[in-house]
């Protein structure tokens, strides 16, 4: 056993002084595993760091243990045909679902509603455009986790006296209101005047497009401002993830019942909840590493045949090295370990130098764009296993020839 394992350290130091003996060429022969190393390791990561990034997004905008019921959703696969027969199919969502819901999903603990539209505001000379104008019931604060910086949200008597209130998104307050308290101040939404009674926390923005360019009013108001005919979100939240379930389809069952739709009928709204676009999220994701992951391995499959000119270079250049430890009783088996031992090691600096590379560009790409970019244990493993691996395979050919050599001819060619 000694003997053995003395073997494997004399083999690694050879191999070792051998790398290191020729350090500009060892590097330059390792380009291609680098790149195709950190390529896999900064694939995995932009995936995991997207996957994170979509779930931190969607929850901050719909809160957590949060389902919504809307006329129309596009989240999954729909067929023009399918979303065509969708439309024709669904009503309108009115005040009555909402109603309904509230008295009959006992595992509810909040439904509210809203309804949004987009409008151009004008402050003080200051334009914004495409702000979302959101009609919400007063516990849409609570079905969505809503965090308020200042002041308060809309409450319970102003939905129901249609009160011309609203809560501003941050970039209102940035854009109309800087540096200046805007709680008090008024601001015009489709010439109607409307009383700041708070300000959301900044939410930040998702793949380049803000998430608080936005006002609140009470959907009351929204509706009078609107119509009365549009349809309605309406938004309902289970007390916990354990719970979540039973509450999305106790909300299904009772509002097929409202819409008095038969057993074998197809509903006629849409059911939302934030653990479904985040499958979503994650079945993209997915399919772009299905295509992409391979791609990048080609790199390494060329990293690998370079490594097998270098060690073919190598045999050459030690032949009477190879021929003298044959003379001194060196078996076929130790001058293939030796050389297999080299070219593993050879990749699996590769891979290491490749690790070191892409924790580099990642930490780069995390503190200049929002999408943060996470490296997985798996990722790490995966890439220097194939680095090392490509190693050994493409080191066989070069070993099998040092082994094969004659001791007598390769001892004349010193």
């Amino acid at each position: 056993m000694r003997v053995f394992y003395s073997f494997y350290v004399d083999a690694a130091k050879i191999a070792l002084q051998s790398i290191f003996a020729h350090k500009l060429r060892a590097f330059l022969t390792l380009i291609g595993i680098i790149i195709g190393v950190a390529s896999v390791v900064c694939v995995g990561a932009s995936i995991n760091g997207l996957n994170s990034y979509v779930t931190e997004r969607v929850s901050k905008v719909l809160g957590v243990n949060h389902f919504m019921i809307a006329r129309m959703a596009a989240v999954g696969h729909l067929s023009d045909e399918e979303w065509e027969a969708m439309n024709k199919r669904n009503k309108p969502l009115r005040w009555e679902d909402m109603e309904w819901l509230q008295h009959q999903c006992d595992t509810c603990t909040e439904v509210g509603a809203q309804a949004v539209t987009l409008q151009d505001l004008k402050y003080e000379g200051q334009e914004l455009f495409g702000t979302q104008i959101q009609g919400v019931t007063a516990n849409m604060a609570e079905i969505e986790d809503k965090t308020i910086a200042e002041g308060r949200f809309i409450l319970t008597h102003e939905v129901e006296r249609s009160e011309m209130v609203c809560v501003l998104g941050d970039d209102l307050k940035e854009k109309f209101f800087p540096g200046q308290d805007p709680i008090g101040k008024t601001l015009k939404v489709r010439d109607l005047p409307m009383t700041v009674v708070g300000v959301e926390e900044k939410r930040g923005s998702m793949f380049g497009n803000s998430m608080d360019n936005h006002v609140y009013i009470p959907l009351t108001t929204w509706q009078r401002m609107f119509g009365r005919r549009q349809s309605l979100q309406v938004h309902g939240k289970a007390t916990s993830r354990e719970q979540f379930q039973q509450a999305i389809d106790e909300a299904h069952v009772e509002l097929r019942n409202k819409h008095k739709l038969k057993g074998n009928q197809l509903d006629d709204f849409a059911m939302i909840d934030v653990q479904e676009i985040n499958n979503s999220v994650d079945q993209f994701t997915g399919a772009i590493a299905g295509v992409v992951t391979p791609i990048t391995f080609i790199s390494l499959l060329v990293g690998g045949i370079v490594v097998m000119n270098i060690m073919l270079v190598s045999v050459t250049e030690r032949t009477f090295e190879i021929g003298l430890r044959k003379a001194l009783g060196a078996k076929r088996s130790h001058i293939l370990m030796q050389f297999l031992i080299e070219s593993s090691l050879l990749a699996a600096f590769g891979g290491l130098f490749g690790l070191l590379l892409a924790a580099f560009i990642s930490w780069l790409i995390s503190v200049s764009t929002p999408v943060p970019m996470t490296i997985s244990l798996g990722y790490v493993l995966l890439s220097l296993m194939a680095s090392g691996g490509i190693g050994m395979i493409f080191g066989i050919y070069p070993a099998m020839k040092a082994s094969k050599l004659d001791p007598i001819i390769a001892l004349t060619k010193n």
